[in-house]
């Protein structure tokens, strides 16, 4: 290596060392004027509804949704952020307006009325305001965390509520691994085969559809995670300020482009490839469809995506598709991602018990 090359080598690390320090710098600072709003107003029911609201809205926004639009952003690399950030923030907006006006003023779809969920809360610990807090250090560490575990456990006034959300969600982890793995087994020589060269032009409208079905899928079931802070009716003020701190949230993350979460997708194979996100998405909006029907019990959407991602992978390799990675490597990335999601649960479940006194009774 000659001594121009080994100053230039030396200077490009510096810059990438300095680039991560501030922003991991901003993020501390973040996370500290978080704890103080937290600290400040978790006596004021009345404010720190509102403050646990927009700190639940980011910390979601940032995590949670990544596993719907995750895919699409990946695939859509190339494109402008503001025009993905205007279709899928307008996918919102559609959505919660009509939830607003179907369930007379419940953006939750109904998930709130389950056993343990139902009253809103009246008087806040500073736990449960900080909680969304605890989900962002999470995020940062690229932990897919399940948000319904670590927002909505605080807010149970059961433990049979919990234990609810736990089955449901167990399940989902189990039915997504299974078709994941039925799915790409079957059809994975068929698409590797058939997914060569650049994708037509039909694809493009294609996913965006299935992105569009997914992701108002996902809506109707996760509003509730950063609901439970606010009435269960909103009204038309509540409303918009709950629509629209979400809407301008998703600019963030889309400028960002899904910011270091957005890894947990884009390291499985081909998901950038429009054609592979499009067959994704539309198989884990048809789970999300067929859960909301089961019940109204909320359960995690994180969970049932790990499980959809994991089978997958583990069905492309069984299914030994052209120049997937090895079968030991698949396992690795299935591992630790349930792992993360475990450590999620853990947390979770600490978290509910030191913020909510009720659940220890």
């Amino acid at each position: 290596m000659t001594a121009s090359s080994l100053v230039t080598t030396v200077v490009a690390r510096r810059d990438t060392f300095l680039r991560v320090v501030r922003g991991e710098r901003a993020f501390l600072v973040l996370l500290g004027v978080g704890f103080l709003l937290a600290g400040a107003s978790f006596t004021t029911p009345a404010i720190a509804m509102w403050v646990g609201f927009v700190l639940a809205a980011y910390s979601t926004v940032a995590n949670d949704s990544i596993q719907t639009i995750g895919t699409f952003i990946a695939s859509n690399h190339g494109r402008r952020w503001w025009v993905l950030w205007l279709f899928i923030g307008g996918v919102f907006l559609a959505t919660v307006s009509y939830g607003w006006w179907a369930y007379d003023g419940d953006v939750s779809f109904g998930r709130l009325s389950a056993k343990g969920f139902a009253e809103a809360p009246t008087s806040f610990t500073f736990l449960q305001v900080a909680a969304p807090l605890f989900l962002l250090i999470l995020t940062r560490l690229r932990m897919p965390v399940s948000t319904t575990f670590l927002l909505l456990s605080c807010f149970t006034t059961s433990a049979v509520g919990i234990q609810a959300v736990l089955m449901k969600s167990l399940a989902g982890y189990v039915v997504a691994f299974a078709v994941g793995l039925g799915v790409w087994m079957l059809l994975s020589r068929a698409l590797s085969n058939g997914f060569t060269g650049a994708p037509g032009r039909g694809w493009v409208p294609l996913q965006w559809a299935s992105t569009a079905f997914l992701w108002s899928g996902w809506i109707m079931q996760d509003a509730a995670n950063v609901a439970v802070y606010l009435p269960r009716t909103l009204s038309v003020e509540a409303f918009l300020a709950f629509s629209l701190t979400i809407f301008f949230g998703l600019g963030i993350l889309f400028y960002l482009r899904g910011d270091r979460i957005q890894r947990v997708v884009t390291e499985k194979a081909d998901t950038t490839d429009i054609r592979a996100a499009t067959i994704i998405d539309f198989v884990y909006a048809l789970l999300l469809f067929a859960f909301k029907e089961v019940s109204v019990i909320p359960m995690s959407t994180t969970w049932v995506f790990i499980g959809l991602l994991g089978g997958r992978e583990l069905g492309l390799s069984l299914g030994r598709a052209i120049g997937h990675r090895p079968l030991r490597s698949s396992w690795r990335l299935m591992r630790k991602d349930l792992a993360y999601a475990g450590i999620g649960l853990v947390v979770s479940i600490v978290l509910a018990l030191a913020a909510n006194a009720s659940l220890l009774k």
